[in-house]
């Protein structure tokens, strides 16, 4: 039997960027943005807020570009300072590049198992599960398993040294996208 988690965002990541004010490397975007035209060009901002000393700072997403160049659904989407935009754009790589920030996951996603709170089996039962991620947060699989299945890290770390959690992706380090495991009890 397949089982299938999602790992899902539950709200928008930290922005790890140092603060001109305080020296802070945190910032929270709110999804508001600002948006300033220029008779026929266009400049558009993501706000965020800096964590300790509350200063804005503004991540480009639209620079001095021709207003007829940009479509009338993103400018709405801008205009209504729409969150689900501002999710968009904080995993765009193009954006995060022109920044130059980094965004920091903890405590913004969840995994939902899909009702279960653990996964029930016999001994000598094998459970497939497929991890579809709603968005490219980077976790650690090992973390993912563990709270899946209600286990402790090491127990995973040595259930995959046994043999027991197996996978086509190697486990080790963080991942973003999805993948599957087989677990044998």
């Amino acid at each position: 039997m397949l089982n299938s988690w999602v790992v899902m965002p539950t709200c928008l990541p930290t922005v790890l960027r140092r603060c001109h004010a305080c020296a802070s490397e945190r910032f929270r975007a709110n999804g508001k943005f600002r948006v300033n035209a220029h008779h026929k060009l266009i400049d558009a901002w993501l706000l965020a807020l800096c964590t300790v000393c509350g200063e804005t700072t503004k991540l480009t997403v639209l620079e001095r570009m021709n207003v007829r160049s940009v479509r009338p659904e993103l400018l709405d989407r801008l205009h209504d300072n729409d969150p689900g935009l501002a999710a968009e754009l904080l995993q765009d790589p193009v954006v995060r590049r022109r920044n130059r920030i980094a965004l920091d996951w903890d405590n913004a996603w969840r995994l939902d198992t899909g009702g279960s709170e653990h996964l029930d089996c016999e001994v000598n039962d094998a459970i497939d599960v497929s991890v579809h991620f709603a968005a490219r947060i980077p976790v650690r699989p090992v973390r993912l398993i563990a709270e899946g299945c209600g286990l402790s890290r090491a127990e995973v770390e040595r259930l995959i040294a046994g043999g027991n959690l197996v996978s086509a992706i190697r486990l080790g380090g963080k991942l973003s996208g999805d993948f599957t495991f087989t677990l044998k009890l």
